[in-house]
Formats: structure tokens, sequence, C-alpha cells
């Protein structure tokens, strides 16, 4: 029995080498982690249960068969953060690179199965050179299995990427549909097609860093949400985001303890607002005045800056965040910030997280490169999002809201519960001296009866009063109390029930 026990501890010794002392040291020398070492940094410290860490490969092609690694490439299992289960697996570089074989794909599917039947997240640490080429189509094969459950998890159990090396060829794909996708500063890197074939093929010479470097994917193309500056970092932030979060899409996501008054009054909101309609302001700050004890977790804070998203807690409950930000292109909505926020939205509809909306919109950004590009058809995501959401919505105007924008953010017609204006908010088809050049064209060369009229169309339309005549804005509201005014509503809207009519599924323009 002794012998057993022994051996059993000596292969397990030897699992957890991956492969071996001198690739876990050269992993170390390029300021990564180990595969484990990551888990232990995310998971609460003793609570990670390993599954199939005897499991190697069955490929005997190319003298593979002299080469097996026990546990075959990647680490997985489930453990706690902060008391709540999760379901993990790490690629390891140190065996054959992190290439997925076809056992190491058959591993990542069990937990992902595990996770969606008992309903917990699944987190992905992907350190991968990518398809092991010695197994053929058997590794592609891998990655569609894995593929698929990425498609059946979503909207069923929150999923979140870790970009912590490589991510090559077909691996992209199965993290570029999970919820979130971090990465990591100068040592992760995302792309379909690397440097040298991009050479080969279109003469463009480019490092691979700059191609798919966390830098590029968190300002130009938005495929990752986040990027920080090493391993122990990322965990610590996943770990973070994860206590917003729902385990899964028939549960709500976790109250924590709170010690910031909902009563709380700002009186500097009072006047955050300029005299001047035209001059910004930081609408990060009214976000972290509303926020339990100020604490706001962005999402993609580096890509399409005109609008924020991301998560707070009101009254120890998670709220999404989606806002305009006049300091960047005056807050317009572009086809950038358009797709940011209907992604934010619908995953925080498919998780039953309220949303908190705040407004300043001037309108869509106009320009030839805007219609190009399609504005018209992002716009219109951002729309079809906020108008199928069924969870509680909450908006806030602070200033301009114009035009088919006004509609777009959350407005009472797509269905808000809750619709506040400050005194300083201004609800209009356009801005005054726009409307005013188009309805007064006779007297364009009367420069005092342009004037006039202006200010006439000022005094009629550039307050809230009119909209809230009409009964699409609930209540004026003092800044001041806007925290107050919000948690109430939030707090009114928990027992909230609305279903959308039966369909397969829709069709968002895409």
């Amino acid at each position: 029995m002794k012998d057993i026990l022994t051996e059993l501890e000596d292969r397990r010794n030897d699992a957890r080498l991956g492969g071996g002392q001198k690739r876990i040291d050269a992993q170390h020398g390029r300021g990564k982690l180990t595969a484990r070492e990551r888990i232990e940094l995310l998971l609460d410290e003793g609570s990670f249960e390993e599954f199939d860490m005897f499991v190697s490969h069955r490929c005997t092609d190319f003298g593979m068969e002299k080469q097996k690694t026990a546990g075959d490439g990647v680490v997985t299992g489930w453990g706690t953060i902060n008391g709540r289960m999760v379901y993990v697996f790490s690629q390891d570089f140190t065996v054959f690179g992190g290439s997925l074989s076809e056992t190491h794909a058959q591993k990542i599917c069990k937990i992902m199965d595990m996770a969606i039947q008992n309903g917990a997240p699944v987190i992905g640490i992907n350190d991968s050179g990518g398809a092991r080429i010695q197994e053929g189509v058997a590794s592609l094969a891998g990655y569609a299995e894995v593929f698929q459950r990425n498609i059946m998890a979503s909207g069923v159990v929150p999923q979140i990427s870790v970009i912590m090396g490589p991510c090559a060829g077909g691996a992209v794909y199965s993290p570029a549909m999970t919820d979130f996708i971090f990465m990591v500063k100068d040592t992760s890197y995302m792309f379909v097609t690397g440097p040298d074939v991009v050479k080969t093929v279109t003469n463009e010479v480019v490092t691979a860093e700059e191609l798919g470097g966390a830098s590029t994917h968190t300002k130009k193309s938005s495929v990752a949400d986040g990027a920080f500056e090493n391993d122990v970092e990322a965990m610590a932030e996943v770990r973070r985001l994860v206590d917003f979060l729902p385990l899964n899409n028939r549960e709500k996501p976790p109250v924590r303890p709170f010690f910031d008054s909902p009563e709380r009054i700002e009186t500097s909101l009072d006047t955050l607002i300029p005299d001047n309609p035209n001059t910004p302001y930081d609408m990060k700050e009214l976000i972290t005045k509303v926020a339990d004890e100020g604490d706001f977790y962005e999402i993609q804070e580096d890509y399409a800056k005109n609008i924020i998203t991301g998560f707070i807690r009101l009254e120890g409950q998670t709220v999404g965040v989606v806002a305009n930000q006049p300091m960047v292109l005056a807050g317009c909505l572009d086809i950038d910030s358009s797709r940011k926020a209907a992604r934010f939205v619908r995953f925080c509809d498919c998780f039953e997280i309220p949303i908190l909306t705040l407004v300043d919109v001037p309108g869509f950004l106009p320009g030839t490169s805007q219609e190009y590009g399609g504005v018209i058809k992002h716009g219109a995501k951002l729309l079809f999002a906020y108008g199928e959401a069924t969870v509680p919505k909450v908006t806030v105007i602070t200033r301009k809201a114009y035009g088919g924008a006004y509609d777009v953010m959350a407005s009472k017609h797509l269905r808000g519960d809750f619709n506040y204006a400050w005194p300083t908010a201004e609800i209009a088809v356009m801005g005054a001296k726009g409307a005013t050049e188009i309805i007064h064209r006779a007297d364009l060369g009367d420069a005092e009866k342009i004037a006039q009229h202006t200010q006439d169309y000022e005094d009629r339309f550039a307050n809230p009063f009119v909209a809230a005549e009409r009964g699409f804005i609930d209540e004026v509201i003092m800044p001041q109390s806007t925290r107050r005014r919000v948690s109430r509503a939030f707090a009114s809207l928990r027992n909230k029930k609305l279903k959308n009519p039966w369909k397969k599924h829709d069709n968002i323009p895409l």
C-alpha cells in the first residue's frame, strides 16, 4: 500500500513539473508565470480541485509516442473565487508550447460541459502556440469542439478569457466568443495570421506586438476589454470582475456588504455641468460619485472613449453603467461607441444585471467615413440592444439629448423604467442654432432676428420640461440627489418581470 501511495505522489510531482524545470525557468525568464502558478493566484488558497492530471496524448506520428507528458499541456479543474465556484483551464506553455491536441481539447471541453451543467463561470487562461501540427486534423477537430461549447455556454454562464502568451490562428476564435478578454502587456498577442505569413502574402512588415499585441487590441480593434502590466495584476483584476458577476443566467449577481449610505448627497454635482453648453466635463466624476464607495470597474477603457461602460454597485448590488463622455468627440455616438455599448448592454441583459444610462449626447457623429462605415447599422445595434433588454433600466439625462441619439440612449420609448433629467438637460431634435437656421431660413440675412429666434428656441426646448410635460421624463431631479434617486429606483425594480414575445432568437443588425 505504501508503495502505491509513494508512486501516486511521484506521478503527481512529475505532472506538476509540466515540461520540466528548464522550461519553467525559461517561462519565468520571459516574465511569465506557469499555468499552475496562475491558477494559484486566481483561485482562493487551497480551493483548486484538478481534473485529468494524468491524461496524455494518443499521437503516434513523428515519434510523438516517445514524448508523453502527464496533463498534455493544460491544467483543468474548479475552485472558488471569494467562496464562489468557477471552472478554470490554464494552458501550459512548457509542454509542447501549450499546443492544442485532441486530448488537450477534450480536457477543456469536459470542464466547459460541467460549467454549463452546474451553472458556474468558465475562466480560460490562454498561452498556446496553436494547433499541435503533429496531430493534423485531430487538433483542428479539438478546436471546433471547444468553439461549439463556447457558443452553447454563451448567455448561460459568464466566460472570461485571459491571454497570457501567444494566441494565434484558430485559437483566437474561442476567446473571441467569450464575454470578456483580457491581455497582458508585452507578453501576450492575438492574431489570425502571424507576421511571417502577413509579410509573405501582403508584403507588410509588422512585429507581433504591432499586429496583435495588447495595445492594438485594446485601442484599435476592440477585441480585448483590458490589458494589465503583468500576470499577477491580471489574475487579481479577474478576481475583482468575477465578484461583480452572477454564477449563471438563473442567479442574481452577488450582494456585497456596503458602507456607503444610499441617502448620500453630493453637493459638488450641482456644479458639474459648465455654464457654457459647449464646455466638456468628465462623466466619470458622476459615475464614481453615484457608486458605492466610488468603486467603478471599467470595461474597454481605452477603446471608443466617447462612451464609458463598466460595473458599479448600488446598495451592494451590481449595476452596469453606460455613459456618454463629453470629454471625447463631445460625447457623440459613432460606429465604435455604438458597438462597444451594444455588446455591453446585451451582456448585462443576458445575466440580469440592471443598467444605468447617463446621457449627454449631441447626436451621431456626422461625416462620410461614418456613413461609409455603416453608422446606420452600427447605431441600430445599440438601439436594438436597449430595446430588447428586459432588465431594470434607469436613465439620467445630464445635459444634451438631441435627435435620434436621445431615443437610442435608453429613452422612455425603449421601455426605460425610470427616466430622470437634471434641470440642465436639453431634450430636442437638435441644437438651437441648427434648428433656428432651418425653421427661420427666410431670416438668415438678419443677424438680430436670428439671434432672437435662437433665444426663443432655447427658452422653449433647451430644458427638460417639454419632455416632462409629455411624461417622457418621470422626474426632474436635483443633481446632488442622483445617488439617492437612482438607488431607490433600482430598489423598486428588484422584482421586475418583463418578457419579450416568443422567438427562436432575434436577428440583431450585425
